[in-house]
């Protein structure tokens, strides 16, 4: 029998290799993404030179040429309007912010007092961080500390009137410490009450459906300022004589039911993608409609609707501002009360105050945006092998 020729078959597996430069790190991502195409490859130019064309002054104005510290305007004016700069001088004013930081932050709070505010901050922050860690154990509790517990703690600190603590009322309360308030208690509200509405109004009992709907479909058609105005001026005239309550807990109570509304639609496009399925699998295993709800259907549902929660707790955090409307000074209102200081009366001032709020305002949301995306990537485990 003629033998065959076995040298050139390889007896071992062969090593694996690196893939090629082009195809990983810096270089793989730059084609992929900035010159992977014609098009790409135009839109890059373009956007490196419209970059290079802003970075530049943006730079000039925010840092190089800003003017940091400094007791009054004069120091952010230029010489025609009787101050210290050159004329054509162009800069950031942030000796004003730096100058007003504290009202910005706590409003018109004493200053003696306003260890309370910080306090609540570092209690909230303290709660707050491992509620958001994954890994973290005890979430229950956690979240009991920080939903029901903190709240009612963060009203007596602010507020005062026990354990010695000096009253403080709501009126001198101001600036991002309103901004966080309203927002926080929005969130903490608007997403339980608005799953109710969204069981309510696929409720099969006709009552609660008809309840639910009106209520959804009322909120939802007008605009907040309209909701935050009648809960400041309009509700007093329908409470009986000598009633009234606090004008910012009725803002609080605006902005979560008007953000509960719209909620409550995006947990029932949740409930609506879930296929039938599940529900008949819930079914069959005995479950009654609340282990349904809690342990099968909700869970799904909220996971898919997370874009859509987050982009409403965005939408509400800017909203606050609105709260200008019935006198309440947030973050944007005392930046804009700050304005009218004739010893701060600039041109680069305002600019400056502006652009801190909206500096602020970017941050949180930013900050939301990209925690949602995280958690979207770890929840996502409909394709995982």
């Amino acid at each position: 029998m003629q033998e065959h020729d076995t040298s050139w078959v390889r007896t071992e597996m062969a090593l694996a290799e690196p893939a090629p430069l082009g195809e990983r790190g810096a270089i793989a991502w730059v084609r992929k993404n900035l010159v992977g195409s014609v098009g790409d490859t135009i839109l890059t130019i373009l956007g490196i030179a419209i970059v290079a064309w802003i970075l530049p002054q943006v730079i000039n104005w925010a840092f190089i040429n800003a003017q940091w510290t400094g007791p009054d305007r004069t120091v952010c004016a230029t010489a025609a309007q009787g101050g210290v700069q050159p004329d054509g001088w162009t800069g950031a004013c942030w000796a004003f912010v730096n100058a007003k930081f504290g009202q910005f932050i706590f409003g018109t709070y004493p200053i003696e007092e306003r260890w309370r505010p910080t306090l609540v901050a570092v209690l909230f922050a303290a709660l707050l961080v491992p509620m958001l860690i994954p890994r973290v154990p005890r979430k229950g509790l956690n979240a009991i500390l920080l939903f029901l517990a903190l709240p009612v703690v963060s009203f007596f600190l602010l507020s005062g009137g026990v354990f010695g603590l000096p009253v403080v009322e709501t009126s001198r309360w101001g600036g991002l410490l309103v901004t966080l308030s309203l927002s926080f208690v929005g969130i903490a509200v608007s997403l339980p009450l608005g799953t109710v509405l969204a069981l309510g109004r696929r409720s099969k009992m006709p009552i609660v459906k008809l309840l639910c709907v009106i209520f959804i479909e009322f909120v939802r058609g007008i605009p907040l300022i309209t909701v935050l105005f009648f809960a400041s001026v309009m509700l007093p005239l329908f409470l009986p004589a000598g009633v009234t309550f606090d004008k910012f807990l009725r803002a609080l109570i605006g902005v979560s039911l008007f953000a509960a509304a719209y909620m409550a639609e995006v947990v029932r496009g949740g409930l609506q993608a879930i296929p039938k399925g599940q529900y008949e699998g819930a079914d069959s295993l005995g479950l009654g409609y609340w282990q349904k709800m809690g342990l099968i259907v909700l869970p799904q549902a909220l996971k898919l609707v997370i874009p859509a929660i987050v982009n409403t707790f965005i939408g509400m955090f800017k909203d606050t501002s609105l709260v200008l409307i019935i006198s309440i000074f947030d973050l944007l209102g005392v930046v804009k009360q700050n304005l009218s200081d004739a010893n701060w009366a600039t041109p680069q001032t305002a600019r400056s105050g502006l652009v801190f709020a909206a500096f602020v305002f970017w941050l949180f949301c930013f900050g939301m945006s990209r925690y949602s995306m995280y958690t979207e990537r770890r929840l996502d485990t409909g394709y995982r092998r």
